[in-house]
């Protein structure tokens, strides 16, 4: 009886199949490893570098970040919190909050500055997301960070209130995105979440 008749057979030649496709995805996820790692790193430390009160050079290249953040980036301390600090001739400029939570999608990853006053937002930048291209993936452009900038936090549970673009805002509020309501509303919740967290901390009410 010929082997591919045997009854077995189906089953042997699926296990074989993919056990032979595991040990490519695992070897090839083992070779990938370090450069996903490298990337998000990358990623993570323009955002930082985004978000501070400093002149940047136009089209800064990846080496030029990395160096500024080894320059000016410093740990968190008992001081700021969870935030970064970034140190500049020697005296404090901002804090860097790295920011995170579930997007529509997927979850999203950020950092939003705050200036040395622990009130006024010097940037928000965003270095992983998944949200819907033209929707709520629109939160990565100017048009929509740019709104950040200058903006004061407020006290309480809502230190920014992002809003429908039919209300007007004021100091501590910035619009949605047109089209992507639930990425607004979720963004709003946890990063309010995050800097509800980071001011009871700073002002010694979280301990």
């Amino acid at each position: 009886m010929r082997l591919r008749n045997q009854t077995w057979y189906p089953i042997l030649y699926m296990f074989v199949l993919t056990l032979i496709l595991s040990t490519i995805l695992i070897v090839f996820g083992i070779f990938t490893h370090q450069r996903v790692e490298d990337n998000t790193r990358i990623a993570f430390e323009r955002a930082v570098i985004e978000v501070l009160p400093i002149d940047l050079p136009d089209n800064i290249s990846t080496n030029q970040v990395h160096q500024l953040y080894t320059q000016l980036i410093r740990e968190p301390d008992s001081s700021s919190g969870t935030a970064l600090r970034c140190i500049q001739a020697d005296s404090f400029i901002a804090y860097a909050l790295p920011i995170q939570g579930a997007g529509f999608w997927a979850t999203i990853k950020g950092v939003i500055g705050i200036a040395r006053d622990q009130k006024t937002v010097t940037g928000i930048s965003f270095y992983e997301q998944n949200e819907t291209p033209g929707l709520g993936g629109e939160i990565v452009n100017d048009a929509f960070r740019g709104q950040f900038v200058g903006k004061q936090l407020a006290t309480g549970t809502v230190p920014l209130d992002i809003r429908m673009t039919t209300v007007p805002v004021d100091e501590n509020s910035v619009h949605a995105i047109t089209g992507a309501t639930q990425t607004s509303m979720r963004l709003e919740e946890f990063l309010n979440a995050e800097l509800t967290a980071w001011q009871q901390i700073i002002t010694g009410k979280g301990k």
